[in-house]
């Protein structure tokens, strides 16, 4: 399955978490359900991946953990904050070229609008499938 319908499936599954639970809950929660959404709809779902970082050829698997990975090729960051800042969206951009990935979702659920709190960030991702 390309990346843009495995966002479409996360970004319905953002929409219906959203309109049942609503604002104000910890990241935590809002990444266990959403894992279980979208397990339900039959996509595979990573929790707390690693994010490995090579440097000067040394390979370091501590570090940054990624909240979401679903089927192996769209990553999910969850905030639940008053506001994302745009480190936010780098550190995903950061998470998408060090993991070879090509499309991310940064989903902030305490906006009132979930629509409002979605951004796409994406690292070379062609709209063809």
């Amino acid at each position: 399955m390309h990346e843009n319908p495995i966002s479409k499936e996360i970004v319905d599954s953002a929409f219906k978490i959203h309109t049942k639970l609503g604002p104000g809950l910890l990241e935590s929660v809002y990444e266990v359900v959403l894992a279980h959404e979208l397990k339900s709809r039959h996509l595979r779902v990573e929790r707390q991946v690693r994010v490995p970082v090579e440097y000067e050829g040394v390979h370091f698997d501590e570090g940054y953990r990624l909240d979401l990975l679903v089927e192996d090729k769209v990553i999910v960051e969850i905030k639940s904050i008053e506001q994302i800042a745009p480190v936010h969206k780098k550190q995903l951009l950061t998470y998408l070229r060090l993991m070879d990935k090509k499309l991310g979702l940064l989903i902030n659920f305490n906006e009132e609008l979930i629509r409002n709190g979605i951004s796409r960030i994406a690292n070379g991702l062609e709209d063809t499938e």
